[in-house]
C-alpha cells in the first residue's frame, strides 16, 4: 500500500526506503535487449535445423501434460539470459513471500493465497497470524454436503419437488471460473443436474435461461462478495421477481436460493437461509477464486469428488512451481518465453487455442486472469512505466480458428505468439475424429514455425501444371513467412486433474511476469471506474431526469439521443 509519508512505498508491510528498481536498469535486461538484436534476424527452422536437439532442451514433462517451447525463437544463451533476468528480479524470494502469506497485494494490504484453498497438506496454513485450514476445511465441508443433499433428493423445492436445474447468477471471476470448469468437464457429469449461467445485465440472457425453467425444481447460486454487485444484483432480483410470482410465499425462497458472499446482513435480508450462505475470504482474488466456494456450481454440477480432483491437479502444479529449479519449472519458463516475446521481440500480442472443444471457454477465461492482472501502466512506486506488460490475450478453439483468424496469423503483418493445447486422449471418443482435430493440431505449429518461401511455392505449382507466368503472378500472395513463435501443451486427457494443473500453471505465469515487470498483479482498479460513472449515468437515463450538463460533449449528447429515441 501507499504510505502516509510521500513517494513512501510499502511492500509486504515494509517501507522501501529506496526506489523501485526497474528491470529495464537490470544488467540482464539490457542484455537481452542486445541478444535480441542479434536474435532478430534469425529464423526458426534454421534454429532446427542446426540443433536436432531443440525439443529436449526447450520442453517439460510434467505428470499431466507435455510442454514443448522449443518454437520460439530461443537458444541456449536466451534461456540462461531470461533465468538470470528471474533471479536478478528475486523471483523465487517473491514467490516465497507469496507462499507464506505476506501482503503482496500491497495497495489492497491483502495476502495472495488463492493456493491455500487446494494445499493438500495437512500443514497449518497462517494468514494474518491466524490458521486459515479449518475455515477452508469447514467450507468444502459444506459444499460437499450441500451437493450431496441435492444430489441424494433430500433436498426439495417448496412444493417437495427435486431440483432439476441449477443457476448461476455472478461477474467477472464469479461467473468465468465455473462457467469455463463446468464446460470442460462436463462430459464428466452424472447429468443429475442441467447447469445455466447468468452474468450479463442485459436482460436478454436471463430471459433465456428462465423461459426454459419451473420454478418448483430450480436452484439460484448467487455469488457476490459483496452482495451489491450491479449486475449480479440486478439479475438475482430479476430471478427472485421470476420465483416469487410462481411460489407467493416469500419463505420459498429459503429453499431455493444459496449465496456466496461476505456480507450475510444483506444476504438474509433477501431472504436466503444462514446456513445456505458461503464463505469467501479477502486473501483471494475475484479471478482466482474457482477454487473456493465461488466454485459451489462446479461442485454441484459434477460431484464433490470432481471438483476434489480439481483441487489435487492445481496443488499438484503448486507443488512444482515452488520446488523444481526454475530451469526446470513449467510456469517460470512459460512466463520467461512470455516476456521474452513481448518485450524483447516486441510482439503484441498473444493467442489461446485450445484443439479440445471442451475448453472452448478456456481463452476466455484466461483472457481475464492475464489481463485483469497484469494490464497495468504504473509499476510498485507508482511510477508510470515504459515497458509493456501484458499483451493482449484473446483466442477461439483451433479448428474453428484456422477457418476465421488463422489467416492474419500466418500471413498478417504482426507476429502473434500462440500456446497450443491438445490432448493424447479425446474426453468423448467418436472414431475417426480425434486423429483428424490432432493432426491439425500438429501441422499448424510445424506451418507457423517453418512456412513456405517463394521457390516451393514455385515448384508446388509447377508441379501441378500451373504456368510459368501464372506462377509469378501469385507467388508472393502464397508465401508464408514463417517464424512465428507457438508454446505446445499435450495433455493426457482433458479431466479435473489435469484441467486443475493448467489453470494453476496459467495462474503462476501471471505471478512470475508480474513481479519481473514490477507491478501489482493481484489488484483491478480499473474495473471500477467504469462502474462508479455508470452508477452516475444511470438515473439520468430516465426521460423525465435531466442530462448531466458536465459530462463531456459527446457523452451527453448520446445520452440526449438516447433518451429521445427511448421516448419515442
Amino acid at each position: 500500500m501507499i504510505g502516509v509519508a510521500p513517494n513512501a512505498l510499502f511492500v509486504c508491510g515494509v517501507e522501501m526506503t529506496n526506489p523501485v528498481v526497474r528491470p529495464t536498469d537490470l544488467p540482464t535486461w539490457k542484455t537481452l535487449e542486445a541478444h535480441a538484436a542479434q536474435m532478430k534476424p534469425q529464423h526458426l527452422k534454421d534454429l532446427f535445423a542446426a540443433d536436432d536437439a531443440r525439443f529436449d532442451k526447450f520442453s517439460l514433462s510434467l505428470p499431466s501434460f507435455l510442454f514443448d517451447y522449443s518454437k520460439n525463437l530461443i537458444t541456449d544463451e536466451t534461456k540462461a539470459a531470461l533465468l538470470a533476468l528471474a533471479k536478478e528480479s528475486d523471483v523465487e524470494g517473491w514467490r516465497s513471500k507469496m507462499f507464506a502469506a505476506d501482503h503482496i497485494n500491497a495497495t489492497e494490504d491483502r495476502a495472495v493465497m488463492h493456493v491455500a484453498l487446494r494445499d493438500k497438506s495437512s500443514k497449518p496454513i497462517i494468514i494474518d497470524g491466524a490458521d486459515a485450514r479449518p475455515a477452508i476445511d469447514a467450507e468444502l465441508e459444506r459444499m460437499r454436503k450441500l451437493s450431496e443433499k441435492l444430489r441424494s433428493g433430500a433436498w426439495t423445492g417448496y412444493t417437495g419437488k427435486t431440483i432439476t436445474d441449477i443457476v448461476s447468477i455472478g461477474i467477472g471471476g464469479s461467473n468465468l471460473g465455473p462457467l469455463m470448469v463446468c464446460e470442460a468437464l462436463k462430459d464428466y457429469s452424472d447429468k443429475r443436474f442441467n447447469m445455466h449461467f447468468v452474468s450479463n445485465i442485459d436482460g436478454v440472457q436471463i430471459s433465456d435461461v428462465l423461459s426454459g425453467l419451473n420454478p418448483e425444481t430450480t436452484l439460484f447460486v448467487i455469488s457476490s462478495k459483496t452482495f451489491t454487485t450491479q449486475e449480479t444484483m440486478t439479475n438475482a432480483r430479476t430471478a427472485e421477481q421470476w420465483f416469487m410470482k410462481a411460489a407467493g410465499d416469500r419463505a420459498a425462497i429459503a429453499k431455493h436460493f444459496v449465496a456466496v458472499s461476505t456480507n450475510r446482513k444483506l444476504v438474509t435480508a433477501f431472504g436466503i437461509a444462514e446456513e445456505n450462505i458461503f464463505d469467501m475470504w479477502d486473501w483471494v482474488g475475484g479471478r482466482f477464486s474457482l477454487w473456493s466456494a465461488i466454485g459451489l456450481p462446479i461442485v454441484l454440477f459434477l460431484g464433490y469428488a470432481l471438483f476434489d480432483e480439481l483441487l489435487q491437479g492445481a496443488y499438484e502444479m503448486d507443488q512444482h512451481f515452488q520446488t523444481a529449479p526454475l530451469a526446470e519449472n513449467a510456469p517460470v519458463m512459460l512466463a520467461l518465453v512470455g516476456i521474452w516475446n513481448r518485450n524483447f521481440l516486441g510482439y503484441p500480442a498473444h493467442a489461446l487455442l485450445p484443439y479440445d472443444q471442451c475448453l472452448h471457454r478456456f481463452p476466455a477465461y484466461m483472457q481475464q486472469a492475464e489481463m485483469e492482472s497484469n494490464g497495468k501502466s504504473v509499476n510498485w512506486a507508482g511510477e508510470e512505466i515504459t515497458y509493456g506488460s501484458v499483451p493482449l490475450v484473446w483466442g477461439e478453439v483451433g479448428i474453428n480458428g484456422q477457418h476465421a483468424f488463422y489467416q492474419m496469423l500466418h500471413q498478417g503483418t504482426d507476429i502473434i505468439p500462440a500456446d497450443f493445447i491438445g490432448s493424447i486422449a479425446p474426453t468423448v471418443k467418436v472414431e475417426g475424429h480425434h486423429d483428424a482435430l490432432m493432426a491439425n493440431f500438429f501441422a499448424q505449429t510445424q506451418a507457423l514455425m517453418l512456412g513456405i518461401d517463394a521457390d516451393q511455392v514455385r515448384r508446388e505449382l509447377s508441379a501441378k501444371g500451373v504456368s510459368a507466368e501464372r506462377i509469378e503472378e501469385i507467388v508472393e500472395h502464397k508465401v508464408h513467412r514463417g517464424n512465428r513463435p507457438t508454446n505446445t501443451f499435450l495433455l493426457n486427457k482433458v479431466d479435473a486433474r489435469s484441467l486443475g494443473a493448467l489453470i494453476a500453471l496459467y495462474e503462476h505465469k501471471i505471478f512470475v511476469q508480474g513481479i519481473i515487470w514490477r507491478i501489482h498483479s493481484f489488484d483491478q482498479w480499473g474495473v471500477e471506474l467504469g462502474k462508479v460513472l455508470a452508477a452516475g449515468i444511470q438515473p439520468e437515463l430516465d426521460t423525465g431526469k435531466a442530462t448531466n450538463p458536465k459530462h463531456d460533449a459527446s457523452t451527453r449528447n448520446l445520452i440526449d439521443f438516447y433518451k429521445r429515441m427511448k421516448g419515442a
